[in-house]
């Protein structure tokens, strides 16, 4: 009989997690990307985008033989996460509470890329170092001129993909009129494993654990701001922005972890909502080509590796007679996929629509919705549960 093959097209960490996943399960796979070996990271000099994997992502890339390969120095356990409104509205969980370890970790994007990118070359997956061009009839057309038939495409080729495109794939969404800053800061104090994350009027800030460098604390911002306010910042000159950054990051933050100072460039990047569906014959999307939430839940990454870990699941599964490309396979992962991808979306839209409503009788609700979920054991422990499954 002979073997079908599977093209993942996208080099990034879905992408790569993807073949890897696919290999380990016997599948014929290859991978279409630009190759950008990560260079070893420097000692006190870390990644300006960052990740809070769930236990769920962990055990996968833990399974995929990727997270022993991290440099465990680099790698941040949260033990606790606090949560705090526009007013007195606050809400803490603890892993304890769950009776986990961790909530996450928090892991530079770089490192988890470095360490698939060993992984797959290890592994002997064949990689093209080229992009799709163009999709029709089972046939991939590449930039470079090749033809390259597969079976099955997988697209993780992000959020302006290209096989989404090609293969005709329906998408959906919103800006939402908002840029997400991030940027690593010295702290005054330490974090404690402690993420910690604000609603204000400037957005939603978040501090997210780093390890110590030799400048004392360490951890990283995620800003999701009105895209007006970002722009007046990242405008300013480089002096003036880090004072007018540090300035707000003090006033938003309540000094919770005393003085913040900016350690890192400024980065920028605009947030959307959207969605897909998912599938087509012969191609399944996973990732940012399928679907994109809101960051301040921290979960689009664990979104997109559940989606390789569905996929995968589905395709061990099928039935011996059909093809990993038959649409009625595929439908099964985008049925598997609709309730945890919905979900999270209403979740990360609701909570953005919330906040973002200024009146009264609305902001004395959510601080008070907030009172009310922290002093509940049993609900803390269900948030808990459902964040480590994604």
């Amino acid at each position: 009989m002979k073997r079908e093959t599977i093209i993942v097209c996208g080099s990034g960490i879905v992408g790569l997690a993807a073949a890897l996943g696919l290999a380990k399960s016997g599948f014929g796979v290859s991978l279409l990307g630009p190759q950008r070996p990560v260079p070893a990271a420097a000692r006190d000099e870390y990644c300006p985008r960052v990740y809070a994997i769930s236990p769920a992502s962990q055990q996968f890339l833990e399974r995929l033989g990727v997270w022993p390969m991290l440099d465990a120095g680099r790698v941040t356990p949260v033990e606790t996460m606090e949560v705090h409104g526009d007013a007195d509205g606050q809400v803490t969980l603890h892993a304890w509470q769950a009776a986990q370890p961790t909530l996450a970790w928090i892991v530079e994007s770089s490192e988890l890329e470095r360490a698939l990118q060993q992984a797959v070359r290890v592994y002997g997956i064949s990689w093209h170092d080229d992009t799709l061009q163009g999709l029709q009839g089972g046939v991939l057309a590449t930039t470079a001129g090749r033809a390259l038939a597969a079976d099955l495409f997988v697209g993780a080729d992000g959020a302006a993909s290209a096989l989404r495109e090609a293969a005709g794939i329906h998408k959906a969404g919103k800006p939402y009129g908002d840029v997400g800053l991030v940027a690593h800061l010295d702290a005054e104090y330490p974090h404690q494993h402690m993420a910690m994350q604000w609603f204000n009027a400037d957005g939603v800030l978040a501090l997210l654990p780093l390890p110590d460098t030799a400048d004392g604390h360490q951890v990283s911002m995620v800003w999701s701001m009105p895209s007006a306010l970002a722009q007046s910042l990242q405008e300013l000159p480089q002096a003036q922005r880090a004072a007018a950054l540090e300035a707000r990051l003090q006033a938003a933050s309540a000094a919770r972890l005393g003085r913040l100072r900016v350690r890192s460039a400024l980065l920028g990047f605009p947030l959307f909502m959207e969605h897909s569906a998912m599938i087509a014959p012969g191609v399944a999307l996973v990732g940012d080509a399928a679907h994109r939430v809101h960051p301040l839940a921290g979960q689009g990454l664990n979104l997109g590796l559940g989606d390789v870990r569905a996929l995968l699941q589905v395709l061990e599964e099928k039935e011996s007679y059909r093809g990993v490309g038959d649409l009625r396979v595929l439908q099964r992962y985008r049925r598997m996929r609709a309730e945890p991808v919905l979900a999270m979306r209403l979740a990360t839209d609701g909570l953005h629509s919330l906040f973002a409503a200024t009146s009264s009788p609305w902001a004395w609700a959510r601080n008070a919705g907030m009172r009310l979920v922290d002093s509940a054991p049993l609900v803390k422990r269900f948030l808990i549960a459902g964040a480590s499954d994604h």
